[in-house]
């Protein structure tokens, strides 16, 4: 049993079919997943007399919501409860119809911290409905809402402290954008131009405003089909029976749609959902409610890149622009047809919209919704709650989608390969390191083949003289890019050839002796480096190498260089900036790194004592109370400057805590390794933005953080980095 401090929601929760369950539900296994080892989160489920169901264990209370002495009894249950030490109330007016006053006494009677979760706020309210919310805004400690517009109205019409009220949109899934086309053959829809809506139906959902709609539609687009998906709401069923479902099969019939409307009648599961999602085309958002502040079926839709076509809700309004979708009036099916048929008829447009809604959607996924409850927690528990970021599992999906039999491609669209990019040493290089670390870990036989493919791209760019290109191109050619600076490629290549054969005790034989092969003809060249960061690389290399290999050239060398560097630093260090340069950029730890191993090779002390200076110069420069913040890659750190503020890139945050490592090492510093935990949370949230850096759905990871959004593309740098550092940080 756990002795984790408790959160308590009390909300709704499966297998009671109903959208603030599953909202719930998503919640609880993104908060899980992410913070499992902070708290544990425990559920009171909502009922009443018609509903009864058997819960899964993590359900620690039921309350009908339709016996007023329920209510009390559940208050001193929780006030009873030493481990409970949240109480999160997920809020929805229909819960307590009749039972407000009983909802009120019980959260006044609570004495624990209590958030309220509001996923309706009514504008315009008459005075019984203001007393009633006001009321339990003043018992609760912190509100929560989805949308701006829903802050607003609680500040403006309802009187509450700012102070109070948090927004956090609502949540959404990360997929992996499987090919469209592809889908649309799975589900027996190749051809089509598919239109979908999804959700509990009830006649709220005005689906025949798409009915009346289609006829216009079809003549633009005979090869249309509008796929409703859900079954009717269980309250409606109890109240009315399938009449709303029936009248809309008459409608079909009676248009004669019977070829262009597929109803699913299911709940379906959550993949085979977002798979129907992901192979829309565009998606319709029709509801009547002008009340409805936030839509789950939205949101799913926009994590899927759907253009959107939607009534005017709270929520739509304030996320659709005209570059991610399209509003129009309640209950009108001309200008439905309308804007469906312009979509249609603009590939460009729809193509820029489901990129543009992919973006505006994704900061909102479930992943950076646990890490926005979470500082609220941490915040609310009186120091009883510690935010313990967890470490995601290994996965190489992406890496090896990213990989072909040539070699690693160099950038991603989203996270689908795009082989117009071409490839590059650099990111072979780092994946061959990537991977044989992978393989010394796991001893997974599968990582032999990819090994090889990155160290036969390394020989592929190995000139005669015995330096490497760097730029290849889709076709295996080389680029006029190689005409200028290879010092940094050269380095890499280096370092990882010399790291693969230091591993020799548990790689195959015939791959050493090919990379032994290959950086015995680069050694002549390797003299004639003069890039900082490229002489740092060939350093770590030749330590590697020599370390399997050992011989007086590669001390000689490694000497070469490391004086080279430390010439570099005595003629640039002053106080209060010790470093090799007069300016911070890319890949800064790689230097000092260098020098410490320089150390290691040659016993020089001056050699240790500017690893040392330089590094602890260079962590005071990117680490703060807010966690590591590495130099932007749109602008250098000068010397006597401030920081660029955006643009941090995963490639420093990784080599940083390669180097942390190293130093931790060697001096058994606790400090060292401390920030090596907090560099790793960078990916998981622990930064700026408070957004995953890291895609625990595709095993990719985002190319950067920007002023206010992440960089959704996936590319070969980013993806290896992240590698890196995970398995750094498994040890």
């Amino acid at each position: 049993m756990s002795n984790n401090p408790e959160i308590l929601v009390i909300t709704s929760y499966p297998p009671r079919v109903c959208g603030i369950a599953t909202y719930s539900q998503d919640l609880i296994t993104a908060l899980n997943k992410k913070f499992g080892k902070s708290f544990s989160i425990k559920v009171c489920a909502l009922e009443n007399e018609y509903e009864k169901y058997d819960y899964p264990e993590e359900v620690k209370f039921i309350l009908d919501t339709s016996v007023s002495s329920e209510y009390s009894t559940l208050a001193h249950q929780i006030n009873q409860s030493k481990q409970i030490k949240i109480v999160l109330i997920q809020h929805e007016f229909g819960f307590y119809e009749n039972h407000e006053e009983d909802l009120l006494q019980m959260m006044k009677k609570i004495r624990k911290p209590l958030m309220l979760v509001f996923h309706t706020v009514i504008p315009h309210p008459g005075e019984s409905l203001k007393s009633k919310v006001k009321s339990m805004i003043d018992a609760a400690s912190s509100i929560i809402v989805m949308t701006n517009g829903a802050s607003r109205i609680l500040l403006n019409e309802y009187d509450a402290e700012a102070q109070k009220i948090t927004v956090i949109a609502h949540g959404t899934h990360l997929v992996p954008h499987i090919n469209r086309n592809l889908l649309k053959e799975k589900y027996r829809l190749s051809g089509r131009k598919v239109l979908t809506t999804f959700g509990l139906l009830s006649s709220g959902k005005s689906i025949e405003t798409t009915l009346d709609a289609l006829p216009d539609i079809i003549k633009s687009c005979p090869e249309v089909i509008f796929l409703v998906i859900g079954k009717t709401h269980p309250m409606v069923i109890k109240s009315e029976g399938e009449r709303y479902r029936n009248m809309l099969e008459a409608k079909v019939a009676e248009l004669e749609l019977n070829d262009h409307v597929r109803f699913i009648n299911n709940y379906l599961a959550l993949p085979e959902l977002l798979e129907f999602l992901q192979l829309t085309d565009i998606y319709l958002f029709t509801t009547n409610d002008p009340n409805q502040a936030v839509s789950g079926t939205f949101v799913y839709a926009m994590s899927c890149a759907c253009p959107i076509i939607s009534t005017p809700i709270p929520h739509a309004v304030e996320v659709l622009t005209k570059d991610t979708g399209i509003i129009i009036d309640f209950r009108n099916s001309d200008q439905l047809a309308a804007a469906v048929n312009r979509l249609l008829n603009d590939e460009p447009l729809m193509d820029s919209m489901s990129t543009n809604t992919l973006q505006k959607i994704v900061s909102t996924s479930w992943g950076n919704s646990a890490i926005a409850h979470a500082i609220l927690f941490e915040q609310q528990s009186e120091g009883e709650i510690k935010i313990i970021y967890s470490i995601p599992e290994i996965n190489l999906d992406h890496i090896k989608k990213l990989t072909t039999g040539f070699g690693m491609i160099q950038f991603s669209k989203i996270n689908q390969p795009d082989i117009e990019s071409g490839y590059t040493l650099d990111d072979n290089a780092r994946a061959l390191v990537a991977l044989c670390m992978h393989y010394e870990l796991t001893s997974d036989e599968g990582d032999l083949a990819y090994i090889q493919k990155y160290l036969a791209f390394i020989r592929h760019c190995m000139q005669t003289k015995g330096n490497f290109l760097n730029y290849v191109d889709k076709d295996i050619k080389f680029t006029n890019q190689n005409n200028t600076n290879l010092d940094d490629a050269n380095g890499r290549a280096i370092w990882a050839l010399g790291y693969m054969i230091s591993r020799s005790s548990v790689l195959p034989q015939a791959l050493i002796s090919n990379a032994k092969s290959i950086i015995q003809t680069a050694m002549p060249r390797i003299e004639s480096i003069l890039s900082a960061r490229a002489m740092a690389f060939a350093i770590k290399g030749l330590y590697y190498y020599n370390s399997e290999v050992e011989a007086e050239k590669n001390s000689a060398l490694i000497t070469i260089l490391a004086d080279r560097l430390a010439d570099m630093y005595k003629r640039e260090s002053v106080k209060k900036w010790e470093w090799f340069e007069s300016y911070l950029t890319y890949a800064n730890s790689v230097l000092p790194e260098a020098m410490l191993y320089a150390w290691q090779m040659t016993g020089n002390n001056l050699y240790k004592s500017i690893a040392e200076k330089s590094f602890r110069f260079l962590l005071s420069s990117i680490f703060n109370e807010r966690g590591i913040e590495v130099i932007s890659s749109k602008s250098r750190l000068n010397r006597g400057g401030e920081a660029g503020k955006y643009g941090e890139q995963p490639i420093d945050v990784a080599y940083t805590i390669m180097t942390l490592n190293k130093f931790y090492e060697e001096s058994g510093d606790k400090e060292y390794l401390e920030k090596m935990h907090i560099a790793f949370d960078w990916f998981s949230g622990n930064n700026r933005l408070h957004q995953i850096v890291y895609n625990p759905c595709t095993g990719g990871c985002y190319d950067g953080l920007e002023e206010t959004h992440v960089n959704l593309n996936q590319g070969a740098e980013s993806a290896v980095s992240y590698l890196m550092a995970r398995l750094t940080i498994e040890k």
